[in-house]
């Protein structure tokens, strides 16, 4: 069996898998703001599951500052845990090796396995609050990309230099237009996100050259609204020397952490024994 956590800023899931990466039983809580709290919420949720045995597992976080070697988190994004011990605390709460990720960058790996007979090099990006990046080529995360996503990308807007997520991510969408994805039906609203979306999307088409790119989040959730009018916008920016990707929605975008822990698990374990 293996177990996967997702640690989001607002709530974690925490699951159990068995050996062909079917949840069998999960459980969500608020994430605390306080770590002690919230290693505590998580002993109590792990200590739930009628699955006790774990072979290995693995856990996603948004930590655009994270120290892979040793397995701590310098800085949580949205939480203000700093310098945290994550892995070792983790393996300690579920009795197992934990191998820990960038949330996104697991569920593009999670999405990449599922589309592995299409395509070699996977881009995922999800749009929430912000926006998250992910690459996978031949089922691997490339961890070479920088775990900041949206907020490590700079464009110009308005005539200002600033982070790609600050005027195309789910809370300036909200800002700018005084609605959630949810409630955006009008096709000249969305055509507006498009472009500010499509200045980040063709640049990270240039550089990293993906053959489909993966669309997952709270905004990534209405795709069928505006892909095609994404996919448009992006066409603007087309050169001979660089081939667009298709567009797809991701297939399982509220587990695709865990799923992608699973995956990880995996890869990384794949000597453990399996219950």
């Amino acid at each position: 069996m293996y177990v996967g956590v997702d640690i989001g800023g607002t709530k974690t899931l925490a699951a159990a898998l068995d050996e062909r990466g079917v949840i069998i039983e999960q459980t969500k809580f608020p994430t605390s703001q306080d770590y002690k709290e919230f290693l505590e919420d998580l002993s109590k949720s792990v200590a739930s599951f009628k699955t006790k045995d774990f072979a290995a597992g693995a856990a996603g976080i948004t930590a655009p500052s994270f120290d892979r070697e040793h397995g701590i988190g310098i800085n949580f994004s949205n939480l203000p845990w700093r310098n945290a011990s994550i892995q070792k605390d983790l393996e300690d709460i579920c009795h197992c090796p934990i191998a820990v990720e960038n949330d996104a960058k697991l569920a593009a790996l999670s999405e990449a396995m599922l589309l592995k007979d299409s395509y070699k090099k996977v881009l995922y990006v999800t749009i929430s609050t912000g926006i998250g990046i992910g690459l996978v080529v031949n089922g691997v995360i490339d961890t070479s990309i920088g775990d900041g996503g949206g907020r490590t990308i700079l464009l110009e807007h308005d005539g200002k230099v600033m982070p790609w997520e600050d005027f195309a991510g789910g809370r300036a969408i909200v800002a700018h237009y005084g609605k959630r994805a949810e409630d955006i039906t009008d096709e000249d609203t969305w055509k507006a996100i498009c472009r500010d979306l499509a200045m980040g999307f063709i640049h990270l088409i240039a550089i990293m050259q993906p053959e489909v790119i993966v669309i997952g989040g709270g905004v990534g959730a209405y795709f069928s609204r505006y892909g095609k009018l994404l996919q448009n916008e992006i066409e603007r920016y087309a050169i001979p020397l660089i081939k667009l990707p298709v567009l797809v929605e991701a297939k399982r975008p509220d587990e695709a952490v865990i799923y992608g822990c699973y995956d990880l698990a995996k890869q990384v374990f794949s000597h453990a024994k399996v219950n």
